[in-house]
């Protein structure tokens, strides 16, 4: 087989084009790579567990992207070959694989889901998980390896006794009565305990992802009114907008969705639903630092002085409104869903509490909720507030209004040219530091920022000027995402200074 499955990996994902359709774009996860990754991942399993594949049970999963039938009837395939039982859970959410290794009546061994998260229709996608939760980098790396040897020929899978079966099982019934239960318990109506949700309108954008569900089977039925909710409906080919609470497009329609039904708020999920964001009853976003400022305050009361772990790019005014408006503690650390709820996890077994992990586009994970990254179990929280909050004539938006906004704020990812990227942008980095260091020393108002974990941040306390930056190597792209925020000034300034630092740079290209 001469593919490079190395390509494939995303961080703690495998992402590849699944189907032809887009220019210069071929298809490099088709049925081959499926096969000796599933196989892979039977290797990784039975290793880590101690357990012989054909004691194993696995559930398949997958989001509405057009080429998911195919590639869960393939992943099926390869696993059954060594000898694994299958549940076929169908269209799935992300999170709800993974409770399928909790659920009794499954209690899966393991899970795969079969999802690009919001990226174009052509591209598909594995997502892993054990008992313990989603695989990390180093995990999707040994499956990989696993898989090169099968893939090579080099080895073969244990001799099977057994072909395995393959089951159809309702997995996403019982993670919907999960989350109805969770909400019934959270909002505590004496009036009418079964339908807590009577008294509200909330519009839901699924994107045409995986999300209408939360509308339909979770919202709905506990009485709440989801007349104003749009692109329920899953469509592979995503007609109206990317399923992402990142896109400008997709926070538009939600925020449209509410000003024209005059819901109390919105919710809106990406492709799998491992995200979500939210916008008030004035049609304002509450995302990236929203979102996290709002997963924080729902807990805050409960778990006082714990540590919230978020990425690095989240702004100072967050920082001041989980520790002097919360009485947080705020610990920034790196990009990637997977870093910061591993840092959060690190945190707890060192003896510092700390309740949440989250990314400001929208990955919430809960220690009381297994550290899933889950979208529709931070949506659900969002919810039991709200309803607790409409009784008093409140609403969510009163939660997070001493949160300040930075004046501007952009993100310009500056190329990387010629060869080793990663290898000059660590130099750039390098030298970016030492710059600061002499500006800092000689009283030019330009310091780091620390503690810092990724890349170069630097505070800016000029005359007219107060702000950010934070320069950083993409680990996936020959890029440089540099993000700024400015409470006095113009983000234009810093992007100008940065800019005459970069001269030194020429492989650097400033758009």
């Amino acid at each position: 087989m001469a593919f490079d499955l190395k390509k494939l990996q995303n961080g703690s994902d495998i992402r590849g084009i699944a189907l032809e359709g887009i220019e210069n774009e071929h298809v490099n996860l088709g049925k081959d790579e499926t096969e000796v990754l599933m196989k892979g991942f039977v290797r990784w399993l039975s290793l880590n567990m101690g357990v012989d594949p054909w004691e194993m049970r696995i559930s398949i999963g997958h989001d509405p992207r057009l080429s998911s039938g195919v590639l869960k009837d393939l992943a099926a395939e390869a696993l059954m070959s060594t000898g694994v039982n299958v549940l076929d859970c169908g269209q799935a959410s992300t999170p709800a694989m993974f409770m399928s290794t909790v659920f009794e009546g499954f209690k899966c061994d393991g899970a795969v889901m079969i999802t690009a998260s919001h990226l174009p229709w052509n591209r598909n996608g594995f997502k892993f998980f054990g008992k313990s939760g989603g695989l990390d980098k180093k995990d999707i790396a040994s499956i990989i390896e696993y898989a090169e040897v099968y893939a090579a020929d080099n080895g073969l899978p244990p001799v099977v006794q057994v072909r395995g079966g393959s089951d159809r099982v309702d997995l996403m019934g019982t993670y919907e009565a999960y989350i109805r239960n969770l909400i019934i318990m959270g909002v505590q109506d004496p009036e009418d305990p079964e339908h807590p949700l009577r008294n509200l309108k909330i519009a839901v954008d699924a994107g045409n992802g995986g999300g209408g569900f939360f509308a339909e089977n979770i919202l709905k039925p506990l009485g709440a009114d989801v007349s104003g909710s749009v692109f329920l409906e899953p469509d592979g080919r995503f007609p109206n907008h990317r399923p992402n609470p990142e896109d400008k497009a997709a926070m538009k329609a939600i925020s449209q969705a509410v000003l024209d039904s005059g819901s109390d708020f919105g919710l809106i999920f990406d492709t799998d639903v491992d995200r979500s964001a939210a916008v008030d009853g004035q049609g304002r976003e509450i995302a990236r630092n929203g979102i996290v400022a709002l997963a924080a305050a729902l807990i805050a009361a409960e778990h006082p002085g714990t540590t919230v772990v978020t990425d690095s790019i989240t702004s100072d005014e967050l920082t001041e409104y989980l520790t002097e408006c919360l009485g947080l503690k705020h610990l920034r650390f790196k990009r990637g869903y997977r870093n910061v709820i591993n840092k959060a996890i690190e945190l707890n077994q060192s003896g510092t509490d700390s309740q949440l992990a989250i990314e400001t586009s929208g990955h919430a994970a809960y220690k009381e909720n297994f550290w899933l990254d889950d979208g529709a179990y931070l949506a659900a929280k969002i919810v039991i507030k709200a309803a607790q909050l409409k009784r008093s004539g409140a609403s969510i938006s009163d939660m997070i209004s001493s949160l300040k906004e930075p004046l501007e704020a952009t993100e310009v990812r500056l190329p990387v040219e010629g060869h080793d990227p990663g290898l000059y942008a660590d130099q750039v980095l390098a030298g970016l530091k030492v710059w600061v260091d002499y500006k800092q020393k000689n009283g030019q108002g330009i310091s780091l920022a620390e503690p810092n974990y990724e890349g170069v941040r630097i505070n800016f306390r000029l005359e007219g000027l107060t702000g950010w930056c934070l320069l950083r190597r993409s680990l996936h792209e020959p890029l440089m995402p540099l993000n700024i925020e400015v409470t006095e000034g113009s983000c234009e300034t810093i992007l100008e200074i940065m800019a005459a630092f970069l001269e030194d740079y020429p492989r650097i290209r400033m758009n």
